[in-house]
C-alpha cells in the first residue's frame, strides 16, 4: 500500500448505488497490509466491509444506523483488532429519510434516526463534536496494538473549506495519512456558474494505532479568534495596515493611537506614538499622508 491510492475500478462489494459508498478495494488493501483477521465497521452503510471480509475469509462485525445501531449512544460490543470507519462528510449526503426511512428505524428499533444521524447535525461544530465522540469511543475499544482506519473528506461551502482531517480528534499514534483519489463523484458531473473554486477530488485515510492501554495521546483541534494587536510575532507595519484597512483605507493619526492602546502590542512599547509614526514613515511604499489623513498605497 502506498501513500496515494486510486481505484478507477471500484471493485466488488456493497451497493454502488448507496451514496457515499466506499471502494471495496481500499478495504482489501487495508486488510492485506495489516494482515487483519477480524474487522469491525460501525457505520457499514450498504455492507461493503462485510462483503470484502467474507471474500477474504475473515470475521467481520458490521453495524449501521440503518440496522438499528446508534454509535453515538450505544456501547461498542467488541474488543477490536481493527476498525474501519467511513463516517458521513457532515451533510454532504443525508442518509436518514434519503437512503432509508427514518420512520422504519424508529418503528423497528425505537431509535429516532434523524436525531442521531451524523449527516443531519445542525451545524459543523455540532458535527465535529459528535464525530469526535464516535472516534474516541471506537478507538477505546481497540486492543493494545490494534489499528483504526478512518476514511474522510473535505467539503467546501460559501468559499470556506471544512476539513474533517484537520478537526477530527486523533487518539493514539498517527501511523500515516493516505490520500485516496476520488472517481465518479456526483459533483464532478456538473458545471457551475462562475466556477472560481478548486474542485475536491481526493479523500483521506487516517491510520491510527493504539500502542498503550488506559493512557495515550489525543490530538484535538482548537479554534480561537485572534486579535493581531495581541500577537507577539506580528509586526507594527501589519497592525497599522489592518487598522487603516478596517477604517476604509484612510484614517487620522490619533485614531491609530487609540486603536493600539490597551493591547499587548502597545503594552510592550513605552513609546507607542513614536513607534507608530516611525512605522508609517519607514514604509512609504505602503502608507502615504495626504490632507491630514494616512492612507494605504
Amino acid at each position: 500500500m502506498q501513500s496515494i491510492v486510486s481505484y478507477k475500478d471500484r471493485g466488488i462489494g456493497g451497493n454502488s448505488h448507496y451514496r457515499g459508498n466506499c471502494s471495496p478495494r481500499l478495504i482489501e488493501d487495508l486488510i492485506d497490509f495489516y494482515k487483519v483477521k477480524n474487522i469491525s465497521d460501525y457505520m457499514c452503510g450498504s455492507g461493503t466491509t462485510k462483503d470484502v471480509a467474507d471474500r477474504k475469509n475473515i470475521k467481520a462485525n458490521v453495524y449501521d444506523l440503518n440496522q438499528g445501531f446508534d454509535l453515538l449512544n450505544m456501547d461498542v460490543p467488541e474488543r477490536n483488532e481493527f476498525i474501519f470507519w467511513h463516517p458521513p462528510y457532515h451533510n454532504m449526503i443525508q442518509y436518514a429519510d434519503n437512503m432509508y426511512a427514518a420512520s422504519e428505524i424508529e418503528k423497528k428499533y425505537g431509535i429516532c434516526a434523524n436525531e442521531v444521524d451524523l449527516s443531519q447535525c445542525r451545524n459543523w461544530e455540532d458535527f465535529i463534536k459528535k464525530l469526535n465522540a464516535c472516534m474516541i469511543k471506537q478507538f477505546a475499544s481497540l486492543e493494545k496494538g490494534g489499528h483504526m482506519a478512518v476514511l474522510m473528506g473535505d467539503l467546501k461551502k460559501k468559499g470556506r473549506l471544512y476539513s474533517m482531517l484537520l478537526e477530527i480528534a486523533k487518539p493514539g499514534i498517527i501511523e500515516n495519512i493516505v490520500i485516496k483519489v476520488q472517481h465518479n463523484c456526483t459533483s464532478n458531473k456538473y458545471q457551475y456558474v462562475n466556477e472560481n473554486f478548486i474542485r475536491i477530488q481526493h479523500e483521506y485515510v487516517l491510520l491510527l494505532k493504539k500502542a498503550e492501554d488506559l493512557i495515550y495521546p489525543v490530538q484535538y483541534a482548537v479554534n480561537r479568534i485572534a486579535d493581531i494587536r495581541n500577537l507577539e510575532s506580528v509586526t507594527w507595519k501589519d497592525v497599522i495596515a489592518d487598522i487603516i484597512e478596517k477604517a476604509g483605507g484612510k484614517i487620522e493619526l490619533h485614531s491609530i493611537y487609540q486603536q493600539v492602546y490597551g493591547y499587548k502590542k502597545a503594552e510592550k512599547n513605552h513609546h507607542v506614538k513614536e513607534k507608530v509614526r516611525q512605522t508609517l514613515y519607514a514604509y512609504r511604499k505602503i502608507f502615504f499622508f495626504e490632507n491630514g489623513l494616512w492612507y494605504l498605497s
